[in-house]
């Protein structure tokens, strides 16, 4: 006898990934969180596009988006066609695209990037600022292609404290315009991230040196803009060992403690860690000595991606004390992830590494639902 379609389809998969939990205020139907995602979309002034608001539609059901890194002031900007939220068209932009998700039933962080040393004069048209007048050890885009990366200013204490203030202000008008909250980026070669690492940080002031001082700006960031609107609303992001962007913390056991150590009572959102690895010593001293909720971003190969997303590897980051999973590459090519890996079933993969920075709606928003793909295929039957 032969099986119906209905016999034959997998039976839905149970995971804690699909259990519904809380962040502070918010209900998330899931664990699963769309990591922030670069992709270049944004027109030219930094406004959201249209294809931003289709993009953050498709995925909301995700338990949680984090949209992409949104420089914060001009001087931020890393890579041409990066969204701001530092004037009201960018406010009213990203409104259109909290709006468009809220509408599909999801929830959004938006994540404030400042680029500090990963930009240029072409693209931002200002010199780009750093905690040291050192380059990035790479080519950087602009609008005319790839170009040496320019020695930046070394940041005065003005410069820090204007710097502290425009996150600041870049979270209230983020909840202005509708965002849940906001993730602060100390990350990836980031300027936050510039202040701790030892080959970028060469201060000799108060914001360099031993541990203690070289966490100094991200603390001061991070608590400006929770007073700014609420610590319950604000996450942190970080990447130990990560080297992208010419990276180098050196002590990045002592740096990290310390920085979540500094911050631990501060009742934030979340602290969200990139390429969080349960084999290692320091995921557990974070969990240890983090309160609040942990959002792990697992290390994934390619085989991962293309077996289950990242789902079980997701679990395992549960199972050492993760609350929350960030995928990124799943939700790309999948909008509907959270269903896919529900039902077990096939996942699209993303196609060409290149299409993810072109700027247009291919390898971007053409990625199909289950639901088309199993319409194109009765179509070609």
């Amino acid at each position: 006898m032969t099986n119906t379609a209905a016999e034959s389809a997998p039976a839905p998969l149970t995971s804690p990934l699909f259990e519904a939990t809380r962040l502070g205020p918010l209900k998330l139907p899931n664990r699963l969180v769309m990591a922030p995602l670069t992709r270049n979309r944004a027109q030219a002034d930094g406004v959201p596009s249209d294809l931003m608001v289709t993009h953050y539609a498709q995925r909301a059901s995700a338990g949680l988006i984090i949209a992409e890194g949104t420089t914060p002031n001009a001087v931020g900007q890393t890579y041409p066609d990066i969204p701001a939220i530092h004037n009201d068209a960018h406010e009213a932009g990203w409104r259109r695209v909290t709006e468009a998700v809220r509408a599909q039933g999801g929830r959004m962080f938006l994540q404030l990037q400042h680029g500090g040393r990963n930009g240029h004069p072409d693209t931002s048209g200002l010199i780009p600022l750093a905690p040291s007048a050192l380059a990035l050890p790479e080519d950087v885009a602009t609008p005319s292609g790839p170009q040496p990366a320019p020695v930046p200013r070394e940041m005065t204490i003005d410069d820090i404290r204007t710097t502290v203030a425009d996150f600041a202000a870049a979270a209230r008008r983020a909840v202005a315009a509708g965002f849940a909250g906001v993730e602060v980026h100390s990350a990836n070669g980031q300027l936050l991230h510039q202040f701790l690492g030892e080959n970028t940080n060469r201060r000799t002031d108060a914001y360099g040196g031993s541990a203690k001082d070289r966490i100094r700006f991200v603390v001061e960031v991070v608590r400006a803009v929770a007073d700014a609107i609420g610590p319950d609303r604000v996450g942190l992001r970080i990447s130990p060992t990560q080297t992208v962007n010419g990276m180098a913390e050196g002590d990045t056991d002592t740096i990290y403690t310390s920085l979540a150590g500094a911050l631990a009572d501060s009742g934030l959102a979340y602290l969200h860690l990139v390429h969080a690895d349960p084999d290692q010593p320091l995921f557990h001293e974070l969990r240890r000595i983090w309160p609040g909720t942990l959002i792990g971003n697992p290390v994934l190969s390619r085989e991962d991606v293309a077996t289950d997303g990242g789902k079980a590897k997701g679990e395992e980051l549960l199972a050492a004390g993760a609350d929350l999973i960030a995928l990124g590459r799943g939700f790309l090519a999948n909008p509907d992830l959270v269903e896919r890996l529900k039902a077990a079933a096939p996942l699209n993969l993303v196609r060409d590494k290149y299409l993810m920075y072109t700027g247009g709606e291919t390898g971007y928003n053409d990625y199909p639902t289950l639901a088309e793909s199993r319409a194109r295929v009765r179509v070609a039957a």
